[in-house]
């Protein structure tokens, strides 16, 4: 699976350092991933008029990736790779429960619409995202009902990081040579603290 490809596209297409890139998955093999890019950067608010001059976020980006998959850990693979190319500190993977259960609390509820890229302060919005993913609410209704799995990291390399990196393993475009040495783990059970993979490393002795 190569979830880089798409990435590096959106990083040379938008143009923008990176905040963050997240992966989110149903707990259902062969459904769609979405792809979200956080991007670092701002625009003139055009709804403001000419006085006084405002400026917003730049939307972030939503992609539909449609790879084959049946065990998430392909997933991880994939994500610990993108994550070791492009420089990220560390990856966090987040394992959560269908928020349609019984007990499910709305902080649960606010999560999963984050995750598929619903904005649940402002219901029926798409300001805050450039989607090109048609079943992204259809994964989201799915989401609900058998659960998902989040994977996030901030990249260095085309990143808002790279100016505060430091890490000996990054090479001078705050990037990483493959293959990626750190292996995916077994996925554990929902709500379970999230599994957080280490990945950068300092060698000399840091002093005060």
């Amino acid at each position: 699976m190569d979830i880089l490809t798409s990435i590096r596209a959106q990083i040379d297409a938008v143009r923008l350092p990176l905040y963050a890139v997240t992966v989110s998955a149903v707990r259902r093999p062969d459904t769609p991933l979405l792809l979200m890019l956080h991007w670092h950067g701002f625009r003139r608010d055009e709804a403001a008029g000419p006085e006084p001059a405002r400026r917003r976020a730049v939307p972030g980006s939503a992609l539909q990736l449609n790879p084959r998959w049946q065990a998430l850990e392909e997933i991880d693979g994939a994500m610990l790779d993108a994550a070791w190319q492009l420089g990220a500190w560390d990856m966090e993977r987040s394992v959560r429960r269908g928020c349609n259960d019984a007990g499910a609390s709305a902080r649960e509820a606010h999560e999963c619409r984050q995750a598929f890229g619903d904005n649940p302060l402002a219901p029926g919005s798409d300001a805050h995202l450039v989607a090109e993913a048609p079943d992204r609410d259809e994964l989201m209704q799915l989401a609900a009902r058998r659960g998902y799995v989040r994977w996030l990291f901030r990249p260095v390399r085309s990143g808002l990081w790279r100016a505060v990196a430091d890490d000996d393993t990054l090479d001078a475009e705050g990037g990483r040579t493959p293959p990626c040495p750190v292996a995916p783990r077994a996925l554990g059970e929902p709500q379970r603290a999230p599994v957080v993979y280490r990945l950068g490393r300092i060698r000399r002795l840091l002093l005060p």
